[in-house]
């Protein structure tokens, strides 16, 4: 029976998908094509509603076959008229929908930062193209050691794409370890964290850099699975019992807004000091 349930739903995101994908990329074209900004920003806030009913959709049918499985804490004093930068742990594939589903109107829409690899993904990659979300680029050490004129330039992509969210309230998450959490990982790693793999500044620190202004709170989230964490596909089938959630709405000091992180390294010092306080705390909660 869970095989068939998550192949209906499965069904339901695709059509879902293939219905409003075409309507997005069209008005994605109409706010590339007219430079009024008045115009542009009224677009953009049409493309939001575009994607908030696609969520809704996937999270209803979801909810539908499989009931609520989300234990939430937190959520207190939000608003979706306000900036906001959302961290959390990442361990599944199912984070994006979960997150989704929790945050769904109680903040403004989320921007996540997407591997470059992404765009390519049918129909999700020129939604997520549309909606601005951020595609950034990893390169290895020996690939920087052999072409030294790149490094920085997946830092640069971030400020770039944070400077077109200054006109209207959005929330950009960033899942601080840059992949998801295996044991693998962490042992390679050697990760003082024991659920976690170590975080890394530079997303968030060009985030504050562009946007300390309208950038105010962090919000802090800390998602656990039982009795495991799911696959995709054991998501769509509800192969999991439940997903525990803890919120917390975080003031970001001022001494770690609108400095630059490339140039100024007492700032991505003090910022990687105040994340890993975070990323402890996080640590504790996971236990």
């Amino acid at each position: 029976m869970s095989t068939v349930k998550g192949i209906l739903i499965l069904i339901v995101v695709i059509i879902n998908t293939l219905f409003w994908v075409p309507i997005l990329v069209l008005f994605s074209l109409v706010k590339f094509i007219i430079p009024f900004v008045v115009v542009r920003k009224y677009v953009s806030k049409f493309l939001v509603w575009i994607a908030n009913n696609w969520i809704w959709l996937n999270t209803k049918i979801h909810l539908l076959f499989h009931g609520n499985k989300i234990e939430l804490i937190g959520m207190e004093d939000l608003t979706p008229d306000d900036w906001y930068l959302v961290i959390s742990n990442h361990v599944a594939a199912a984070d994006i929908p979960i997150l989704q589903n929790v945050f769904y109107k109680k903040i403004p829409f989320l921007k996540f930062f997407l591997k470059h690899e992404l765009i390519y993904v049918p129909f999700l990659g020129v939604a997520w193209w549309a909606l601005d979300f951020p595609f950034m680029r990893r390169f290895s050490a020996q690939y920087l050691a052999k072409n030294p004129h790149m490094k920085g330039k997946d830092l640069e992509a971030t400020k770039k794409a944070c400077e077109k969210f200054k006109d209207y309230p959005i929330s950009v998450i960033n899942f601080v370890e840059g992949t998801r959490f295996t044991q693998e990982k962490h042992d390679k790693q050697h990760s003082k964290y024991k659920h976690l793999l170590k975080p890394k500044s530079g997303g968030i620190g060009f985030v504050l850099g562009s946007m300390g202004n309208q950038m105010n709170y962090l919000i802090q989230t800390s998602i656990k699975y039982s009795p495991k964490a799911p696959t995709a596909w054991e998501y769509l089938c509800g192969k999991y019992d439940k997903v525990e959630v803890i919120v917390e709405k975080i003031k970001i000091p001022d001494n770690l807004k609108n400095r630059n992180y490339i140039t100024d390294m007492d700032f991505r010092k003090e910022l990687q000091q105040w994340l890993n306080g975070l990323w402890e705390n996080q640590d504790a909660r996971l236990s």
